[in-house]
């Protein structure tokens, strides 16, 4: 066996579309090939061209998915990320709201600065018991920013570097403009916002120059997948294959999405009722509320100010969530997130959903149920089968029970 790299990423350059579509072309050839492929990519390159007109015109679109293009993303509203984020065949690199602060409007910026110094003053309170190692000055700041984000709008601006191949840049395109067609007349908040920022996306990714009308075309009927608005009535399963319904923020499943492995759907409802209802009539429910402030003096102002926030749409609204996958990969979730390290909503989301599991299982699939039993009770450390490479010796956190 030989390994060669025949094509990389050169810090700076940016490839045309040209070079993309002869990689295209070329690797297409491999298909039926009869010498080495190291004499394919020295071909005539005529011959390339013709096989590369050949399979767009074909349909034959995944060799286009060889050559990939490494983006910068500035100030691109934090949905438009989530979107990208529920693709599939990408790589990404975000700036994050758990730990530095973002560019917000006035509005915004009042009540977050509000709430990151009462979220620090409380978690500070938790700093004793022997808790000083773990809950530094500085984690106590990052848990605080972590809290008050879940004001801060769905639409507040982000940067990121995302990677994605040629062709799947085609079908992202193409998707997004689909998705500005459905909501033209839509004329609800969520959509009118949403619209906007969409049609700003794809001009942008017009300008790059790499848009080719075969590779965006339409022949399977393509949607984004972030939004699920199908008629038919989904039913929770359980077993080698699942699927799971449960509320959750925006926020929680920003970070559901990085299990690529997983597949996660906002029920939107009818003419995207799930979102407008709550923005016309914002109830305490329909919003998250931190662990650390339940039953506290401050949960009171913190939903009202969750309503106040709410025509703009703030990554704390609770929003139908659908998540599908396969029983090993649900494992590999609870090997990320059931960790003190991580987000606490999806924690505690994913020790609810694998509990949930294990209860039907047991009658569904008992031999099923006695593989998720180790995992049952606390964080990933108490995993016999998951090696941590940083304890933090966060008691609550290693038994599953705490609330920052």
């Amino acid at each position: 066996m030989e390994i060669k790299v025949f094509a990389g990423t050169n810090l700076g350059y940016i490839p045309t579309k040209e070079e993309m579509d002869r990689i295209g072309g070329l690797t297409a050839g491999v298909c039926y090939l009869k010498d080495k492929i190291d004499n394919l990519f020295h071909e005539d390159e005529e011959r390339t061209k013709k096989r590369e007109k050949m399979i767009k015109f074909n349909g034959h679109k995944s060799p286009f998915d060889h050559p990939s293009v490494n983006l910068e993303i500035n100030d691109i509203p934090k949905i438009i990320a989530m979107i990208l984020n529920d693709e599939q065949m990408y790589t990404t690199s975000e700036k994050s709201a758990r730990y530095k602060k973002m560019t917000l409007s006035y509005e915004e910026k009042e009540v977050y600065e509000k709430w990151l110094q009462i979220f620090e003053e409380e978690i500070k309170k938790h700093q004793k018991d022997g808790n000083e190692v773990w809950l530094t000055d500085l984690k106590i700041k990052k848990l605080a920013q972590e809290n008050a984000r879940y004001l801060t709008s769905i639409f507040t601006p982000t940067d990121m570097v995302y990677t994605v191949s040629y062709r799947q840049l085609n079908v992202i395109y193409l998707k997004i403009k689909k998705e500005i067609e459905f909501l033209e007349n839509k004329k609800d908040s969520f959509s009118i916002y949403l619209r906007k920022a969409l049609i700003e996306f794809n001009n942008q990714l017009e300008n790059l120059g790499y848009i080719d009308d075969k590779l965006s075309f339409d022949d399977k009927n393509l949607v984004l997948k972030l939004f699920n608005r199908t008629k038919s009535e989904i039913k929770e399963q359980f077993g080698e294959a699942y699927t799971l319904f449960y509320y959750g923020s925006f926020a929680q499943l920003a970070q559901a999405q990085r299990h690529r492995t997983l597949d996660y759907t906002i029920l939107m409802g009818k003419d995207n009722d799930a979102i407008d209802k709550i923005i016309e009539n914002p109830k305490n429910e329909n919003f998250y509320l931190p662990p650390i402030l339940k039953g506290a003096k401050w949960e009171i102002y913190w939903l009202a100010d969750c309503k106040k926030m709410a025509e703009k749409i703030p990554q704390g609204m609770m929003i139908p969530i659908m998540e599908r996958g396969t029983f090993e990969n649900f494992i590999l979730k609870m090997k990320e997130r059931n960790c003190t390290q991580a987000q606490l909503e999806i924690d505690r989301q994913t020790t609810i959903s694998k509990r949930k599991m294990f209860t039907h299982l047991l009658s569904e699939n008992p031999q099923l149920a006695e593989e998720l039993k180790p995992y049952l009770n606390g964080s990933r450390c108490t995993f016999k089968d998951y090696s941590c490479p940083s304890p933090c010796n966060f008691k609550s956190g290693i038994k599953g029970d705490r609330i920052i």
